[in-house]
């Protein structure tokens, strides 16, 4: 049985990450079957903590959790961490006496508790009280049936999440409705798709990378743009002299760190260094799930039999929101880099060979788990070596997660 674990992040009205709910999912004789709640669960805790870690899921966030009405009898959120666990409880749990009393059992140990796909109906009164967090899903009611909760809900303590919240329409609706959490992948989307001014910061970081794209790459015309760069310099230096590389003397010279990573090191790094300050005024998170969609691709590639192109697999998935990080078209962004026409048609086009790797990983990303499924048999990649690639991404993402604060 393979096991597949992702993540979806949960941002605060500051665009801060605060968490990430974990989706779970296992396969057998390459279908995804229909598991039950109690099972899922129960693989999603023993693979989340016994086998992989929490930390490397979550790192230092909150981890949402679902538990279902049997896992609260069972006591089973007891034996996680109430710092590092919010125990969210399914929609179909019904306030019985039993699961009060486990739900308040948990609020004395200190856990967070969060009601999930919540709607109100006569009866839910006891859980409402116990609840830290109601979880709203804006897809699945309309703005008018979201109100009418909150005019039900206006007095009670509880802070409220939006979910599967994907344009930026839908967050600024959740914000003036006073929401405090919100889920979703809207962070990943252009705030306005209508082309405008570009940064002078930007364009200069779009010139490096244009630069460090084509075919020959000139290094000494790349240290020309980087050694005047305080930012950059340092970024790269700090790089170069990482426990990834284990140098034994300090590398102090940029000329020498281009060297030492080559053309192809080089290109990845740069590529690396220009998305984050890219993405400088953009939630954290959206550089992370750049390099993370970078890494998987690249190693799809790999596994796929196409190692010699996973160079450009690489710069595919870090190019695939390049969109959200300048608030422009695709289209407009394509035509300022000079990138093979492979990624150009995955990007632009969602079509050509390299489309159905990018589309796999954002699959993976979305818990879409029938879509994912076609696209690796469509890549040809085994499923039992999505997990590994996957947190291999994730610690990678962490690895380079002080490049854009430095």
């Amino acid at each position: 049985m393979n096991i597949f674990i992702a993540r979806q992040p949960i941002f605060s009205r500051k665009k801060k990450l605060f968490g990430y709910e974990l989706l779970h999912r296992t396969t057998g004789d390459n279908m995804f079957p229909q598991v039950d709640g109690d099972t899922a669960t129960s693989n999603l805790l023993i693979n989340t903590f016994l086998t992989i870690g929490l930390d490397k899921i979550v790192s230092s966030s909150w981890a949402l959790i679902n538990f279902t009405e049997q896992h609260l009898l069972d006591r089973t959120a007891l034996n996680l961490p109430p710092e590092k666990v919010i125990v969210e409880i399914l929609e179909h749990v019904r306030p019985t006496t039993k699961v009060l009393e486990a739900c308040r059992e948990l609020k004395d140990k200190g856990y967070v508790l969060a009601l999930d796909d919540f709607v109100f109906t006569e009866g839910l009164e006891p859980l409402i009280e116990l609840a830290d967090i109601i979880k709203i899903d804006f897809q699945e009611l309309s703005l008018t049936e979201i109100e009418r909760q909150h005019e039900r809900l206006r007095k009670s303590r509880v802070k409220f999440l939006a979910e599967k919240i994907e344009t930026y329409d839908q967050f600024d609706a959740a914000m003036q409705m006073g929401y405090s959490y919100f889920q979703g992948y809207f962070f990943s989307q252009p705030e306005m798709m209508k082309d405008r001014e570009i940064p002078a910061f930007k364009i200069s970081q779009l010139t490096l990378l244009a630069e460090v794209n084509k075919k020959d790459v000139d290094l000494r015309k790349i240290e020309q743009l980087i050694a005047p760069d305080v930012g950059m310099s340092y970024k790269m230096l700090r790089y170069i002299n990482s426990a990834y590389f284990s140098l034994v003397n300090e590398v102090t010279s940029i000329r020498y760190a281009l060297s030492y990573l080559g053309e192809s090191g080089t290109r990845q790094f740069v590529s690396l260094a220009s998305a984050s300050e890219l993405a400088a005024d953009k939630p954290d998170e959206l550089l992370r799930v750049s390099i993370i969609r970078a890494r998987l691709c690249e190693l799809l590639a790999t596994y796929s039999g196409r190692k010699q192109e996973s160079p450009e697999m690489f710069l595919l998935g870090l190019f695939s929101l390049l969109h959200a990080m300048l608030d422009m078209s695709m289209e407009n962004i394509m035509e300022r880099l000079p990138l093979s026409k492979d990624i150009k048609m995955a990007l632009v086009e969602e079509s050509g060979p390299f489309s159905p790797y990018l589309e796999t990983v954002i699959a993976y990303e979305n818990g879409d788990w029938q879509t994912f499924q076609q696209r690796m048999e469509t890549i040809n990649v085994e499923p039992e070596e999505m997990l590994n690639a996957y947190l291999d991404a994730v610690s990678w993402a962490d690895l380079f997660s002080g490049v854009k604060s430095s």
